[in-house]
């Protein structure tokens, strides 16, 4: 069935290209004259549909339920069907099964440059084994202005309150940020860190599948974790794991030159930058 939409369109059509009149080409295609004058004067929704964007961009694997959830945490009392249109009208679609050997099907913004302290944050998981085999996983977590190890916490197993825990201490320490960047692994995208990121106020910016130039300062710094830390010990237990990792990460703070800093440790940048506010 042809819609009066497609309908017009075909009128639309037949008047530029052959030139006939609109009453011609309305009795051509069956479509009344009024229909095709009419104008819709519903609201636009472009406040609406500004926010669905912004929430998409930071949310890629969110499809247009989880999206209206957010909307009416926000107190917009909207219908999920008007979401569902704006949604597809948008062309935020997602595929459910990305397609093999091709490029991600998601096309939606690439994350700004952070530009303050405790803007955004970053984190991500590494693996590594004791002398004996025995798999153990450290958590990092990352400041993504100063570069700042914030921590790097080994367990052998995490769970997403295990993730929560260790935010919500670095929260009453430091304050919490305004995003953190993390990929879409279970211990991340689950619902207890997302109420928790909901009541905190901070926005969780997951990485696209297999994009790990989403979230490149985190993986730049784990090779670094890896690298100096992880590679170059031998760990006998966790608990040495823990004592070693807290030891290397004091010192990548307030020692280890870092590049994009201008070859200042972190913990210098912070210090001169906020001299430099003070003067300023």
């Amino acid at each position: 069935m042809v819609t009066p939409s497609r309908r017009r369109e075909v009128v639309t059509h037949l008047r530029t290209a052959y030139g006939v009149s609109e009453r011609r080409a309305c009795r051509t295609v069956g479509l009344s004259r009024a229909t095709q004058r009419y104008r819709s004067v519903a609201d636009p929704q472009d406040e609406l549909r500004l926010r669905l964007r912004e929430l998409a961009a930071v949310r890629v694997r969110y499809g247009y339920r989880r999206l209206s959830l957010l909307l009416r945490r926000e107190g917009d009392a909207v219908n999920h069907k008007r979401i569902y249109r704006l949604y597809r009208e948008e062309g935020l679609a997602i595929r459910p099964k990305l397609p093999r050997r091709r490029r991600s099907c998601r096309y939606r913004e690439a994350r700004p440059e952070t530009s303050g302290a405790n803007e955004v944050w970053a984190m991500d998981f590494m693996s590594d084994a004791l002398f004996n085999g025995q798999h153990f996983r450290p958590l990092t977590v990352l400041h993504c202005h100063t570069r700042e190890a914030l921590a790097v916490v080994p367990r052998t197993s995490f769970r997403a309150f295990d993730v929560v825990d260790v935010l919500d201490g670095l929260a009453r320490e430091r304050g919490a940020p305004g995003s953190i960047r993390c990929d879409n692994g279970p211990e991340f995208a689950g619902r207890l860190l997302e109420r928790w990121a909901y009541f905190q106020g901070v926005e969780l910016d997951f990485s696209r599948p297999g994009k790990l130039t989403d979230n490149a300062v985190i993986e730049s710094f784990n090779a670094s974790v890896r690298r100096e830390l992880l590679n170059a010990s031998w760990f006998l237990s966790l608990a040495d794991v823990r004592e070693r990792t807290e030891a290397w990460r004091r010192e990548y703070n307030e020692e280890r030159p870092h590049s994009s800093l201008g070859d200042l440790a972190p913990r210098v940048f912070i210090n001169e930058a906020g001299a430099a506010r003070r003067l300023a």
